[in-house]
């Protein structure tokens, strides 16, 4: 079971602002949609995690490509395959530590 809410937060927004609250929640109560996005504000949510990694993958190989081929290397399967592995090996934990570092944290 999950636990309670017990504890309040209020904030006092004009009609307009409240106007476009409610516009946005769409169908979803204006108190709902703001309570899931100020919890959104203070953790990641997996999406972010997954989006956030899979940016980091795609970042090292064009750089790599990108220097490989500045220096007059010619990438070859294998080093393309190679490379690629390694942006995936360290995907999630750059992912984590640009997280974190947005969000204010230290890494674990």
């Amino acid at each position: 079971m999950p636990s309670q809410r017990t504890k309040g937060i209020t904030i006092k927004v004009t009609e307009d602002e409240y106007a476009t609250l409610a516009r946005v929640a769409a169908v979803q109560a204006v108190s709902a949609w703001v309570h899931d996005v100020v919890l959104a504000t203070v953790a990641p949510r997996p999406i972010d995690q997954v989006l956030v990694a899979e940016f980091h993958a795609l970042r090292t190989i064009l750089l790599n490509l990108h220097a490989a081929l500045a220096n007059g290397e010619v990438p070859t399967a294998s080093s393309v395959q190679q490379l690629t592995e390694r942006a995936d090996r360290d995907k999630v934990r750059k992912a984590h530590e640009c997280l974190a570092h947005a969000f204010g944290r230290s890494t674990p």
